[in-house]
């Protein structure tokens, strides 16, 4: 990859991959975009910015052109819970942007990174140890949208030649940005509403197993794969990778190591709910390790103590 280019750089993986590849790649040589949402100080200072609706394939392409981009990290989504809220204005966006990424860069022959989900299961999948390759019948348009991407992206390989990548994320845990209307968004939540009032209330229920990891882990994972051997890649876009699995009460004791007068409370949202019974417990990374060594730094009890000391400064 020479020229980059991050659409959906405002959001929760955006803000931080940029600041990450422009370490990696040099800063003027990765293009953060935006939309209504503005980008973070640092991300707009320290490179080269645009702001475009990735919904529109020939805006896309002027600006790919303009900046000679050769790969695209499609950020933009419209997440589980917002998603269900407005189904067709999540289709539109997800679909439309997944899509017109791949478009141009058919005729580039670049390369493109498109994360799918945890989402893309559904209630019908394996719930523990779920396999790379199983039934996926995801109910949410979110995961629906998730699914028809991998094949798009499927498509756009065996058809046209594109170098489309991905991963499915589990849930996505960070200090930085906050999380967008996701399924998983309380183990976000419960850190800084752990530091501000030493207590928290949570949308789902005692018992609700996901997997999920920390952002940096996140960000490797979207460098590694697009770094990868492709003759050593038997799936190209949607590897499984994850790093932990814990319910509400797994991560609150977590927690109560540091805190111990922390207090958990319920008030379980029944849309949320839903998503995440019909989600996987854990999911089974193997083929992501032994295709392109993938192997997350984080486990609970790491993630806690960055997570409870970075906060903590951020609100002081």
């Amino acid at each position: 990859m020479k020229n980059i280019l991050v659409i959906g750089a405002a959001g929760q993986i955006g803000s931080e991959l940029v600041p990450y590849l422009r370490k990696i790649y040099g800063d003027s040589h990765v293009v953060a975009t935006y939309n209504r949402t503005p980008l973070l100080e640092n991300v707009m200072e320290s490179g080269p910015s645009e702001k475009m609706d990735a919904t529109n394939g020939d805006v896309l392409a002027e600006v790919v052109k303009k900046h000679n981009i050769d790969a695209i990290y499609n950020l933009v989504a419209v997440l589980s819970a917002k998603g269900e809220a407005n189904p067709t204005l999540s289709w539109q966006i997800n679909m439309d942007t997944t899509f017109n990424c791949l478009e141009v860069m058919k005729e580039t022959k670049g390369a493109v990174f498109t994360p799918s989900s945890i989402g893309a299961f559904g209630p019908g999948t394996p719930m523990d140890g779920t396999p790379q390759d199983t039934v996926m019948r995801p109910t949410t348009i979110y995961g629906i949208s998730k699914v028809a991407g991998e094949l798009l992206a499927d498509y756009y390989y065996l058809k046209y030649g594109v170098d489309a990548r991905g991963v499915r994320y589990p849930g996505i845990i960070s200090n930085v940005t906050l999380p967008g209307g996701g399924t998983t968004d309380y183990a976000v939540e419960i850190y800084y509403e752990a530091i501000k009032n030493k207590r928290y209330t949570c949308n789902l229920s005692a018992g609700t197993f996901l997997d999920m990891m920390y952002m940096p882990d996140a960000l490797e994972a979207a460098v590694q794969i697009m770094e990868a051997d492709p003759a050593k890649l038997k799936h190209r876009n949607c590897f499984n990778v994850t790093a932990m699995s814990f319910d509400p009460e797994i991560i609150a004791a977590a927690i109560r190591k540091h805190m111990p007068d922390f207090v958990l409370e319920y008030n379980v949202d029944p849309i949320k709910q839903a998503i995440a019974n019909s989600w996987p417990n854990s999911m089974d990374d193997s083929a992501a390790r032994e295709e392109w060594g993938w192997n997350p730094k984080y486990d609970l009890d790491k993630m806690t103590v960055d997570m409870l000391e970075k906060i903590a400064a951020k609100l002081k």
